[in-house]
């Protein structure tokens, strides 16, 4: 009997599959903007923009084509000082199916109570949900969007950046244009960084959809 168990050793180890489900291609958190700044059609326009891509026939392509297959992805709602908030926890996704059931956490969760533009703090609470993931990720992003700039919290967005990035975490912003003057340029200099990261720009909170879509297939490929 023991000969027979050892003898099937070797059938077991190669019938194992080639993409570890405890590995993911990109960990990546979407801290989208939750303030006091933000109306209730256009919260329901970027939880809308966020559904949308996940499962996008461009995103999902981006996803299959990585050495696991897969990716983790979660949702942090940011505003009030110290408040940033994780509203979708972790999913792993990997094809429409799993893509699905993210996007409908993303529409389906509550709103946080959330005021004014703690980047930083946002910054700091992704990044520790990073830290905790049930999965280990080649690549670890947040992705910041927003349409004003840091204006207070518990530590500014510069800081809270450099100790991201020296943890081995890309921050990239998408900036939402429309109210504040030169956002794109205060997220570059302020927000971003890390290997390759960037600022993508959406012309009003209409464009959010095309914006994230775009983003994530930056990211993820």
């Amino acid at each position: 009997m023991l000969r027979r168990q050892m003898l099937t050793l070797p059938l077991l180890a190669t019938a194992t599959p080639a993409r570890a489900e405890g590995e993911v291609d990109v960990l990546l958190v979407l801290a989208i903007d939750a303030s006091g700044s933000i109306t209730p059609e256009e919260f329901h326009l970027q939880r809308e923009g966020c559904a949308e891509a996940v499962g996008h026939p461009s995103v999902l392509a981006a996803i299959a084509g990585g050495p696991a297959g897969a990716i983790g992805i979660a949702m942090v709602e940011w505003g009030a000082p110290g408040g940033a908030a994780t509203v979708v926890e972790w999913h792993r996704v990997a094809d429409a199916a799993s893509a699905a059931i993210a996007a409908a956490a993303f529409r389906d969760a509550p709103r946080s109570r959330q005021s004014w533009n703690a980047i930083g703090d946002a910054i700091d609470h992704a990044a520790r949900l990073i830290a905790a993931a049930p999965w280990r990720g080649a690549e670890k992003v947040i992705d910041i969007s927003g349409d004003a700039p840091d204006m207070r919290g518990l530590r500014p967005a510069s800081v809270a950046r450099d100790d991201a990035v020296a943890s081995g975490i890309t921050i990239n912003a998408l900036a939402i244009l429309g109210g504040t003057p030169g956002l794109e340029e205060r997220y570059a200099a302020e927000v971003i960084g890390g290997p390759g990261a960037f600022v993508l720009a959406a012309e009003g909170r209409a464009d959010f959809a095309r914006a994230i879509r775009a983003k994530l297939v930056r990211e993820i490929a």
